[in-house]
């Protein structure tokens, strides 16, 4: 009888388990919910940001909301600063982000990421005038401006560079045109759009990164996670296969950043 028991509890015990894992997962929290929870700036234009009428659109937005559109849930996004995005997943506000998310090593060792939906060069920007800095190494015992903690700032502190930390891309760039700072790092083509908008824009490129990195969307590490992970992966591999990733590129960089070169 008492064997009998034991089995009995420990069957129960299993099947508490396995509804708990159940519970857990994430994907099952999100078709039910009807909703990804998003973070993203909202203030990085063209990727993240809010248009004449006050509404949130760019090139992040419409990706994510094409990935929630294939898994038949809506985007929900919340907008925070840039050094906030990752402590929101930490923290389960957020299920994940997009918002031009670079994948790099030390990321990697904390999130896993998606397949990557675009491909960025990184741009080093100084004042048209700017003649002492000509490449990445010049940077050594520059100053630069970067949102904290961003690929951008990392890897200018990695050829020796001092960062000062900046909210807006805007902020950035006015910086470097007034001197306070002697450069910045950023995307190529978040560098061209800026210059679309602001032609008299006293800047310039001096130098781009040989390889294109790869931006991605992460998520928390665990198995709880890993059916939602496998989810957005098979929901950009077929908006790459029926275009639509290409189509978003088109519209919002007048070029196509989603396939790798």
């Amino acid at each position: 009888m008492l064997k009998k028991l034991t089995a009995l509890l420990l069957a129960v015990l299993m099947l508490l388990s396995v509804s708990a894992a159940l519970a857990d997962d994430l994907l099952d929290t999100v078709m039910k919910r009807g909703e990804i929870k998003i973070g993203t700036e909202g203030n990085w234009a063209p990727w993240t940001y809010f248009d004449e009428t006050d509404t949130l659109v760019g090139f992040d937005v419409e990706i994510a909301q094409a990935v929630a559109a294939q898994l038949g849930v809506e985007a929900a996004f919340e907008t925070c600063p840039w050094e906030s995005i990752f402590m929101g997943i930490d923290s389960k506000m957020y299920d994940t982000t997009a918002n031009g998310v670079e994948i790099t090593e030390d990321r990697s060792e904390k999130y896993d990421f998606s397949v990557p939906y675009a491909y960025l060069r990184t741009a080093l920007i100084v004042r048209t005038d700017n003649e002492d800095i000509k490449s990445f190494e010049d940077l050594s015992g520059k100053k630069t401006a970067n949102s904290a903690g961003s690929t951008y700032a990392l890897t200018a502190e990695g050829y020796g560079a001092e960062t000062v930390v900046v909210s807006t891309l805007a902020q950035t760039l006015d910086l470097v045109m007034s001197g306070a700072v002697d450069a910045t790092l950023n995307a190529e083509l978040s560098f061209y759009d800026y210059m679309k908008e602001h032609p008299e824009a006293n800047l310039k490129i001096v130098a781009l990164s040989e390889e294109a990195s790869e931006v991605a969307m992460p998520v928390r590490k665990g198995d709880e996670n890993a059916s939602f992970l496998a989810a957005i992966d098979g929901a950009i591999q077929q908006l790459r296969a029926d275009g639509t990733l290409t189509a978003i590129s088109q519209k919002y960089f007048d070029t196509d950043i989603t396939a790798a070169e």
